[in-house]
């Protein structure tokens, strides 16, 4: 494994913001800066290979027009099929938590993009930092986690589908206890990765006393889109805890966390 640091230059430094790889570039949006200022400019960063084991890249302000994203970090982001970015939630101004959720579209080829904000018809996420945001295939999203207004650590899982005529959230919600057996506790600050088999692995976060994590899990989607049907026949295999053999990584949280392109080595 070889390390290289990239002469990026620009954007300025940040916290909290998301990278999301989209064909091959990257989207960066948002973060907090050293001096705690929330931001919501959207860059692109254009990877170039010169010659083998020697690379750069080329960073750019995305022209997205005049309706943005108000400014956040700790927002929740994904990439569906390589032609739009979701981000959801996140803290705002003055720390107030956000459950906004927010589409960007690159039908142009990374020239250009335009934000649009989804409304909400029906019930929705509670404001929240720290969640995650995964892409399940076609037009499927899966919310997962993070902190409330209140600094609650929440474990709930939302679906949102938007291919549908007006899209909108549906929480997975019953007496998942009686249901389910075990579940992954409250986290924030998790990962959370579609991988091979239908499965997202969930690893680690931290809970409401800021306790880290190592514990690995895994939500079904199999299950998960039948129990969303009203079928309970498929709901205790819905989320599993998986046992680790040899070494694993230590507790952590607000870590990063990507599958390869086999799906079976994250």
């Amino acid at each position: 494994l070889c390390w290289q640091q990239f002469p990026s230059g620009t954007p300025n430094g940040r916290f909290g913001h998301s990278c999301t790889l989209v064909g091959d570039a990257l989207v960066m949006f948002g973060g907090i800066n050293d001096r705690g200022l929330r931001l919501n400019d959207t860059w692109i960063g254009q990877i170039i290979s010169e010659e083998p084991c020697k690379m750069r890249i080329s960073w750019r302000l995305l022209e997205v027009g005049p309706i943005t994203p108000s400014p956040r970090g700790a927002h929740a982001a994904c990439c569906l099929d390589d032609k739009f970015i979701m981000i959801h939630g996140g803290i705002g101004v003055h720390g107030s938590r956000l459950g906004d959720t927010w589409l960007l579209d690159l039908s142009d080829g990374l020239r250009s993009g335009s934000w649009r904000q989804m409304e909400d018809t029906g019930p929705s996420p509670s404001p929240r930092s720290g969640h995650t945001l995964t892409w399940i295939g076609e037009t499927h999203l899966v919310l997962f986690g993070g902190r409330g207004s209140e600094y609650d650590v929440l474990n709930d899982v939302w679906l949102f589908d938007i291919g549908d005529h007006l899209p909108q959230w549906k929480e997975l919600k019953c007496d998942l206890s009686s249901i389910l057996g075990e579940l992954p506790s409250p986290r924030v600050g998790h990962s959370a990765t579609l991988v091979l088999g239908g499965k997202i692995l969930v690893y680690g976060g931290e809970d409401s006393q800021r306790r880290r994590m190592d514990d690995f899990w895994t939500l079904d989607l199999p299950a998960l889109r039948q129990f969303q049907s009203g079928s309970r026949k498929m709901a205790k295999r819905m989320w599993k805890k998986l046992r680790t053999d040899g070494q694993s990584p230590h507790c952590r949280s607000f870590h990063g966390a990507c599958v390869d392109t086999s799906g079976c080595c994250v």
